[in-house]
């Protein structure tokens, strides 16, 4: 382990200060952005990490995670207080060394801060670091203090416990409870209990640290406990020799070193950077090993290898010659950024020596990719109006490179112009309206985008992409007449149908937005005009009167085909009707009757005779001329007024009657006339007056009466004989409606002009009657009654309103009227739909129009009604009106997405702001109340690893995804529309994370163990390794081996199943445990494992024991306690099986009880009776058992076993030499105090 590296990190931890035990960190709840760094936990190459899973609460594995290799802990969700128990809440970082078995673990207390985050801050009883160190000391009843803290001291860091400037002051520990301090000149206890534990337990606390806690772990080196190698046991001395020192013995002899000493690296740890895409062969650096030894033994040779990732090892080549590594191929950071080797050295000595280091090539990268963007042509649409600042679409470009060469930038490269109405994000890649598009001024734009990435080696790489963007149309301009008035002359006598003119509208919107329809609102009151809607034509459909109506005035409206429709109406057509003769003059009456008395003097008026011509100018005035005259005719006419006159004196005498004829001819071109016939009577002169028998008549007339048709037929008396009374109108007679003629029986009056009951509804007429000379009148009224002469008329031929789709049944839409210039049943209207149009009604008396139903404009968003007025005169006359109702849309539609699920797939290492799948949402309504954006339900966006775009409904990751973390989430997308209050739909989105192998197989445990019988059958399955990755599918399929510790090939392992067999006869005895290092590949990561197979021992070997012989000098002397009384030696049996006991006995031959024999020991003692002067030989028979020790059972009875001779021959004495005992060969120790190898001793 790189213990100085460790300790060097640990310093900066501590010094960033601790809060109740573990490292602090304060966190912002609500402003740290996703994978900020938290911790780097690196302690550089050689070591991996991960999340303590075992003390690490479930909550904390969905905000952060760990690298593998570099050991950064970032954050990975969104923090959220609700999820913490407590705050702080502590989590677990591992750390484990890939070069050896040592474990560091470090605690971590986040405090979050925000406003519902509250803070309790409680004291901790668990270490803030905890170490797993494996040490050289061996478990004895007694540890050795100034042992034990020497070995904290080369594990432990310095700034735990020393001051700059100071030394071991202020460390202290507590064992079992036990204090124990050290001192700058040792320590107070000499040795610390450990009651023979293979595991040391100390918390240790220094002047730098005395608010944290440190917990070390020192395990015994299972190779060194084998070996016999450590503070109890001096090296070379075999177990149950004679002889040898026990435990607690320091100061034991060390054995000679041996001659072949193992190379050894400078550094247990070599980091370097290559730049990437150098070519093959490039230098990446050069190790050395040093080795001391001379000739083979000092000679190095150097190996690579690849850990965690296979395809290393096809990248790099190693010089075993130079410990030089190049590079086989250029190298690519994208594809994999971080190689890691384990180096071996290894000498030619016998046996061959090797020592480890390890290697981490970073490939450090090179701007050589351009950015990418997701499409090369964007296709988009956007409605014309949108305010500004609308995101239209999000434009995304990716860069493999690291982010350094990755910083991507966004501009318009052709902003200028029309373009100039959308701007662009230059970090997000959001693309807004400046300005709201008029699809009218520009229908479409072509913006060139262009991402840069900022990379600086060898410089910036770009790539452009085209967006192409549509304007939508939207109703947003109303017709325009291309004149304000349109002025047109018509002959009265044009026939019809016949053209009139082409009024012409133009809307600068789209599709039916922009198709005009043309109407007549007002001012076809006869109805001789119709207009063409599609063209605008206006067509002559009757007959024109100059007489009737001079001039029309047509309101024309355009309206377009949106929804709703826009219109126009100021549209004029000035239609002037011209005049033409057409109407011959006529006669007021025919034939006139008068008679002049013969006295009458020249000059005298004697009848006017009146003609009316309709027509108008030239072709209304008229000239008056007498017809059928001969020269001396007696009468003239004016030709101007029409009044005849006497212009020669009258003879009754000579005639008595005159009758001759009128024409009256106008002034057209050519021009008509009528003629009318006279007939004067020559009266005689007398003296009685005509008297009219009633001074007043009334009478009513109906003003549909006939012209010409007799009125009231009126007598005036004249007492004198053949008196010829003359009837003729005086007064009264307005527009010369009437006409009076004389006849025998008296006058009659006619109806001379058609009537008008709007312009005059009655007359007072003065009738006269004269018989020449005297007159008399009477007064006559005349009624004029309304015919049903007019029909009704709508103020305008077309109506639009509007209605709100909302509003109720029975809602009144509008109320429309007609007026009938005729009186009483002729002028009462009765209102229907031509139609029947089922969601509206109209009452019939007053226009009032009413819904039936709820009206939906989704379903239809205009209807067209026509309504006929009628009065209920005969026959009946009518009127028709036009009315456009425009549904005006309400919010009542909610959002609806196209799908009822969505789903998608995203792998897992797809960079951020990759665009998974877009939801989509139709909304019947329109404007507002149909623009839909989308955004996440609360709580539903994977808990911050995705967004999805306001308008275009496009899901992209936010954040790097781990399908080992969340395989599927289902997240909820909502749609809103605009409307007040807005309406919303939800739709459930599942997106698969779909696997790659980006993990390792894990072992369940990183060093396992593994106890087999010796002697197990070749072949048989010993133990099975087993290994799990969390990947899917082919990523998890796992492939075992053995990678080292397997020289003799004594096992193998099953490449699928992981099951370890024995390939050849196991023998605890020639060897106890195997250590090997097993490889899982998932192609092509890899993870390693230490697998200790530990043979447990069988009995089957029997009891050694050769014979032996003791020589015993005693000599004989005065001094008390001369002879000794304890153990002199130990029988030198021995039994391979480290499990079994043996059993001592002798057979035969100690009758005396000279020899005294320990029976479980073998120890031997000599009897007081030996204390003499006599030689004595004895030979005795000694025997040596075994027993087998089975838990839970009475111990086994001897298994039997060779039986060994020994002989006992002792000296004469030999005065004044001291008391000793001889030994036989040191190969075959007995033991005792004093003893010496000496030859056989012959019997004296």
């Amino acid at each position: 382990m790189d213990v100085l590296n460790l300790w060097l990190w640990l310093w900066v931890l501590f010094s960033l200060g601790f809060y109740s035990g573990g490292f602090n960190l304060d966190l912002d709840a609500d402003r740290l952005p996703a994978w900020s760094v938290l911790v780097n936990a690196s302690l550089g190459p050689g070591w991996v990490y991960a999340l303590d899973g075992t003390r690490t609460p479930s909550y904390w594995r969905r905000f952060i995670s760990i690298g593998e290799l570099d050991g950064t802990v970032r954050l990975s969700g969104k923090l959220n207080c609700s999820f913490l128990p407590r705050n702080p809440a502590p989590f677990y970082v591992r750390l484990r060394s890939i070069t050896s078995a040592d474990r560091v673990s470090i605690r971590i207390d986040p405090v979050l801060r925000g406003p519902k985050c509250p803070v309790r801050r409680e004291r901790s009883s668990s270490p803030d670091v905890s170490l797993d160190l494996r040490s050289d000391l061996l478990p004895t009843s007694c540890l050795p203090t100034q042992v034990l803290f020497h070995s904290i001291l080369k594990s432990l860091p310095p700034f735990l416990f020393l001051r700059p400037t100071s030394n071991l002051h202020g460390l202290s520990c507590e064992v079992e409870g036990r204090e124990t301090r050290l001192l700058p000149g040792g320590v107070l206890e000499p040795c610390v209990p450990s009651d023979g534990r293979a595991e040391l337990l100390l918390l240790c606390r220094g002047p730098n640290f005395k608010n944290s806690w440190l917990r070390l772990t020192m395990r015994p080196d299972p190779q060194l406990r084998r070996r016999g190698v450590g503070g109890g046991v001096r090296p070379g001395c075999p177990p149950h020799q004679v002889g040898c020192g026990g435990g607690g013995n320091v100061g034991a002899r060390r054995g000679r070193r041996a001659t072949n000493t193992a190379p050894q690296f400078q550094l247990p740890n070599y980091h370097v950077s290559v730049p990437e895409n150098e070519p093959a062969g490039t230098r990446v650096i050069t190790l050395r090993a040093l080795d001391p030894d001379q000739g083979p033994p000092g000679r190095v040779h150097y190996h690579m290898e690849a850990l965690f990732d296979s395809r290393s090892n096809d990248l790099f080549q190693m010089d075993p010659d130079t410990g030089g590594v190049v590079t086989l191929w250029p190298l690519d950071r994208e594809s994999k950024d971080t190689h890691v080797f384990k180096i071996v050295a290894a000498d030619d000595g016998i046996p061959r020596r090797r020592s480890t280091a390890y290697l981490t090539v970073t490939v450090s990268d090179t701007n050589d990719h351009a950015p990418a963007f997701e499409l090369t042509q964007y296709r988009v649409s956007v409605r014309e109006n949108v305010e500004a600042g609308f995101e239209v679409l999000t434009v995304r470009a990716t860069d493999g490179d690291a982010p350094s060469n990755a910083n991507m930038v966004y501009t318009i490269v052709n902003g200028d112009g029309d373009n100039a109405d959308f701007e662009m994000d230059p970090r997000s890649g959001v693309v807004r309206t400046r300005a709201r598009p008029d699809r009218e001024a520009t229908a479409r734009y072509q913006l060139v985008v262009r991402a840069d990435d900022q990379g600086r080696d060898p410089g910036p790489r770009s790539a452009t992409a085209t967006v192409h963007i549509s304007v939508e149309d939207e109703n947003d301009n109303a017709p325009q007449f291309s004149e304000r008035r349109y002025e047109v002359r018509l002959p009265e006598d044009l026939p019809a149908p016949n053209r009139v003119v082409q009024v012409q509208a133009s809307d600068p919107d789209q599709g039916p937005n922009g198709l005009v329809h043309y109407s007549i609102v007002s001012g076809n009151v006869r109805g001789q005009f119709y207009i063409h809607g599609p063209t605008g034509v206006i067509d002559l459909v009757g007959p024109l009167d100059y007489e009737a109506v001079r001039e029309y005035h047509l309101r024309i409206r355009a309206q377009d085909g949106g929804r709703p429709p826009r219109a126009n109406a100021t549209g004029l057509v000035v239609v002037r009707v011209l005049d033409a003769n057409d109407n011959a003059p006529m006669f007021v009456s025919t034939p006139f009757q008068a008679s002049v008395p013969e006295s009458a003097a020249a000059g005298a008026s004697l009848i006017h005779i009146q003609a009316m011509d309709a027509d108008a100018g030239a072709n209304g005035r008229l000239e008056y001329r007498l017809t059928a005259t001969a020269p001396g005719f007696p009468f003239a006419i004016n030709n101007s007024t029409g009044w005849v006159t006497v212009a020669t004196a009258l003879d009754r005498e000579a005639v008595e009657l005159y009758t001759f004829g009128v024409e009256a001819v106008d002034g057209g071109v050519p021009a008509l006339s009528s003629a009318a016939s006279v007939a004067v009577t020559v009266l005689d002169v007398n003296d009685n007056t005509p008297t009219f028998p009633r001074r007043q008549y009334e009478l009513r007339v109906s003003e549909d009466a006939a012209v010409g048709g007799s009125v009231l037929a009126l007598s005036a008396v004249d007492r004198d004989a053949n008196s010829v009374v003359s009837y003729q109108i005086t007064g009264g007679n307005t527009r010369n409606r009437f006409a009076v003629s004389s006849q025998a029986a008296g006058g009659l009056l006619t109806l001379a002009l058609p009537l008008d009951y709007k312009q005059e509804r009655q007359y007072v007429l003065t009738v006269a009657a004269s018989d020449g000379t005297r007159a008399d009148s009477t007064q006559v009224t005349v009624d004029v009654t309304d015919a049903n002469t007019h029909r009704p008329v709508f103020q305008s031929a077309n109506y639009q309103v509007t209605l709100g789709e909302d509003q109720p049944a029975g809602a009144t839409v509008a109320v429309i009227a007609a007026t009938d210039e005729d009186t009483g049943e002729n002028a009462r209207i009765t209102y229907v739909m031509e139609d029947n149009v089922a969601q509206f009604r109209i009452h019939p008396a007053t226009g009032a129009i009413t819904t039936q139903v709820e009206l939906d404009y989704e379903d239809q968003a205009s209807y067209t009604l026509a309504v006929v007025a009628s009065d209920n005169g005969v026959p009946q006359k009518s009127d028709t009106a036009y009315v456009e109702i425009i549904v005006v849309d309400a919010n009542d539609n909610a959002p609806q997405f196209l799908r009822d699920l969505y789903r998608g797939a995203v792998p897992e290492d797809a960079p951020v702001y990759t665009s998974v799948l877009q939801v989509s949402a139709v909304d019947r309504d329109s404007g507002a109340n149909g623009r839909i954006s989308y955004t996440f339900q609360g709580g539903d966006d994977g808990d911050g690893d995705f967004v999805i775009e306001t308008y275009s409904g496009n899901i992209r990751t936010a954040r790097k995804l781990d399908r080992e973390n969340v395989a599927v989430y289902r997240l909820r997308a909502l749609a809103l529309d605009r409307g007040v209050p807005p309406l919303r739909a939800l739709v459930d989105v599942q997106l698969s994370v779909l696997d790659v192998n980006d993990n390792a197989p894990v072992f369940l445990t990183e060093e396992m163990v593994l106890s087999v019988p010796e002697n197990s059958a070749v072949g048989s399955t010993v133990g099975r390794v087993a290994a799990s990755d969390p990947d899917q599918g082919s990523n998890a399929q796992i492939l075992f081996q053995i990678v080292e510790g397997n020289q003799q090939e004594v096992f193998q392992l099953d490449v699928f199943t992981g099951d370890l067999v024995a390939l050849s006869e196991l023998d605890y005895e020639a060897r106890a445990e195997y250590t090997l290092v097993v490889q899982a590949t998932s192609a092509p990561l890899v993870s390693r494992a230490v697998v200790h197979v530990r043979l447990q021992d069988v009995n089957d070997n029997p009891p050694v024991l050769g014979d032996f012989q003791i020589v015993f000098n005693n000599y004989v002397s005065d001094r008390p306690g001369g002879f000794p009384a304890g153990v002199i030696g130990r029988v030198p049996a021995r039994d391979p099986d480290v499990s079994d006991r043996l059993r001592y006995d002798i057979v035969e031959g100690n009758e005396l009880q000279l020899l005294l024999l320990d029976r479980d020991s073998g120890d031997l003692s000599l009897s007081r009776d030996l204390d003499n002067n006599r030689p004595l030989e004895a030979r005795m028979e000694v025997s040596v058992s075994e027993t087998i020790e089975v838990r839970g059972a009475p111990e086994d009875g001897p298994v039997g076993g060779p039986r060994g001779q020994a002989c006992w021959a002792p000296e004469d004495s030999l005065s004044g030499a001291p008391e000793d005992s001889l030994w036989g060969p040191r190969r075959q120790p007995v033991g005792g105090p004093r003893g010496q190898p000496v030859g056989p001793v012959p019997t004296s």
